[in-house]
């Protein structure tokens, strides 16, 4: 039995987040919270994402896995303000019934059977900068305007955003002391891939603090929380082969 209400500001970033990587989720359900593990068919992007109940406005639940498409709870979403109410009830059997005001929406759950949450990696990488969202999510707006891959450099000092085009270049350099933190032993850099990262930073652009960790070619991983810590994010992204210079 799942009988739930959100605010709607809520539902937008979950929806927002997860649709990033995938069109189809299992929403899993518990006592506690709301958890959502997804990654892209290519298997170059991977969210992870809990929700404490404590987020929602109410949360009567019975341990439940619901398979719902994205494109669906976002257009119901759409049709809300921020602070609009959105309920979900389902009992295990029908359809999902989802309702904002005086909009009623049921749409039949996916098969579980077809969305199978992946394992998540346990990764020990050597550098990581803190820093602020919107920050974060106009060097990779700027980037995006250049080219498609980026190529993120750490030092002990400094955090460095480059993407080259065929005529144009993009650079951001964050200073030491215009970061909120910066671990980093030893320089190192990545590519990765901006089709991933300027989506997901219209979903971080208003959070005061993003954590980034990577390697030299290693994976990315991203965290950040929402909803006065309530929620949070782990994000991974694969790397790209680097290309010779910069």
């Amino acid at each position: 039995m799942l009988n739930v209400t959100a605010r709607q500001e809520l539902l937008s970033r979950i929806a927002d987040t997860i649709s990033i990587v995938v069109e189809e989720a299992r929403f899993d359900f518990s006592e506690n919270g709301l958890n959502v593990r997804v990654v892209d068919p290519s298997h170059v992007a991977m969210v992870k994402l809990d929700v404490d109940a404590v987020a929602f406005e109410t949360w009567e639940v019975e341990e439940a896995m619901v398979g719902l498409e994205m494109k669906k709870l976002k257009e119901l979403i759409s049709l809300g303000g921020a602070d609009d109410i959105i309920s979900m009830t389902y009992d295990g059997k029908g359809d999902v019934l989802m309702n904002l005001g005086k909009i009623d929406r049921s749409s039949r759950p996916l098969d579980n059977n077809t969305l199978n949450p992946p394992n998540l990696p346990n990764l020990d990488l050597p550098c990581s900068v803190t820093i602020r969202g919107s920050e974060l999510a106009q060097a990779f707006r700027a980037a995006r305007q250049v080219g498609d891959l980026v190529t993120l450099s750490i030092d002990p000092e400094k955090f460095t955003i480059h993407v080259s085009g065929p005529n144009d270049s993009v650079t951001v350099v964050y200073g030491h002391d215009e970061l909120q933190g910066i671990t980093c032993d030893s320089p190192a850099k990545s590519q990765y891939s901006l089709t991933y990262l300027v989506p997901l930073g219209k979903v971080f652009s208003s959070i005061e603090s993003v954590t980034i960790a990577f390697g030299e070619n290693f994976p990315l991983a991203m965290d950040f929380t929402f909803s006065d810590g309530s929620g949070s994010v782990k994000y991974f992204l694969a790397p790209r082969v680097e290309q010779e210079g910069y």
